[in-house]
């Protein structure tokens, strides 16, 4: 009994410590996220991208880019620019580059994994792009396409107001009120997601064995680094189902990331998991809904098969330059979080900047609604699944903290 309130008070530690990492990176990435959202609007994009593909791939790669990552907003994004005109291959593109390009997520990924996973992620967004564009080409599904289209048809527009001047409106204090209000959206769309995925990762720093991790990634174990072909592929395999089964955005899986990769799992089968947000079921359903099932199932069948070779063309990348990371490098579970450091500075400045924006957002509300955004249609069910294990989460997290400072 005594192991198990120690290792609860270590898991619920750990947690917190986790969050505690990457609190401030999470506001300046939701920041920068939702300055882009007010200032540069789906209508300037749609104008922009024009008619030829290779600039309309370009074009949907740097969208994607400079948009939210949070899965459903780019779910919602993606539909909105097919519907109005945009290629397939650009569509995807911008899709792919909302969640695996976007500045927040590279900012976490270097807090908890290093540079060599941000050059990963960055550079395995474009070759998922590319990679997507050639079987695009090869597979040439024109008539699901022409269906997809026709499933959005009969859907009502959403037009926003892009004819302002973005310099003008920088210096309008409600368009910084409507950044407030998509900052406070920005956290509505993940906490959830962030505070489960950030309790897994600490139950599983504590109370999960390594040969756990060894009998599901196979030749896994900290320091390994000589897998054979055979052995990255079923890394890669598993890194996604691992994701599937923890029905966590991107930015809540990255601590896990870190812990699979502290493991012992190879490069290949960490960049898959971080890769996956996008062929998980509750994505398969929503694209489902817009696009028929058809096209949804072709989708996944697409980026999943990108994925593959994206994470095959990395490891071995990497392993050829020899840059592959070592998996003991990361020690996450022994780091002294709390500790006065850049860290700690860095929280306090960005807590104030969130309590103004904050602040801004609650006195500020004339004709905001408007300006904000479309999501995808979640699944109630599952998101009062994770509210509720949210609620428990925090439940868990304050019993371990009790438990670690008052009882042992």
């Amino acid at each position: 009994m005594n192991e198990f309130l120690k290792q609860w008070g270590e898991a619920a530690y750990t947690t917190i410590g986790f969050f505690w990492m990457a609190l401030w990176a999470f506001i300046l990435g939701y920041i920068i996220s939702s300055m882009i959202q007010i200032f540069v609007t789906e209508k300037r994009m749609q104008k922009t991208m024009g008619e030829n593909e290779g600039k309309s791939v370009l074009l949907g790669t740097f969208f994607g880019f400079i948009s939210s990552s949070c899965s459903f907003s780019a779910l919602a994004g993606t539909k909105s620019i097919f519907k109005k005109g945009a290629s397939f291959v650009s569509s995807i593109a911008f899709l792919l580059a909302s969640t695996n390009l976007v500045i927040e997520l590279g900012i976490i990924i270097s807090i908890f994994l290093g540079w060599q996973f941000v050059v990963g992620e960055y550079v395995g967004g474009i070759l998922l792009i590319g990679i997507s564009w050639i079987l695009i080409r090869l597979i040439n599904p024109k008539k699901l396409i022409e269906k997809a289209r026709k499933n959005l048809e009969n859907e009502d527009d959403d037009e926003m107001d892009g004819s302002k001047d973005w310099k003008k409106q920088i210096k309008n204090e409600d368009s910084w009120a409507r950044v407030a209000k998509k900052y406070k959206m920005e956290w509505q769309m993940v906490w959830k997601d962030v505070t489960v995925g950030f309790t897994v990762a600490g139950i599983t720093a504590a109370f999960v064995p390594d040969s756990f991790f060894q009998t599901l990634f196979i030749n896994s174990g900290q320091g390994n680094t000589d897998f054979t072909f055979l052995e990255i592929l079923e890394h890669i395999v598993v890194g996604p189902v691992a994701a599937f089964l923890t029905f966590i955005g991107s930015m809540g899986n990255i601590p896990l990331a870190a812990l699979l990769f502290g493991k012992g799992v190879s490069f290949a089968g960490v960049m898959a998991f971080i890769f996956s947000d996008l062929v998980v079921f509750p994505v398969l359903r929503i694209n489902a809904k817009y696009y028929g099932w058809k096209m949804s199932l072709f989708i996944t069948f697409l980026l999943f098969t990108a994925l593959i070779g994206t994470a095959l063309a990395l490891h071995y990348g990497f392993d050829l330059l020899n840059m592959l990371p070592d998996s003991s490098q990361v020690k996450i579970q022994d780091s002294e979080f709390f500790k006065i450091d850049y860290t700690f500075f860095l929280n306090v400045a960005f807590l104030i900047i969130s309590a103004y924006l904050v602040y801004l957002g609650f006195f500020k509300k004339k004709d905001v609604e408007h300006s904000m955004s479309e999501m995808a249609p979640k699944s109630p069910l599952l998101e009062k699944i994770l509210k509720y294990a949210a609620f428990i989460c925090y439940i868990w997290l304050a019993g371990g903290l009790i438990v670690k400072f008052l009882v042992n």
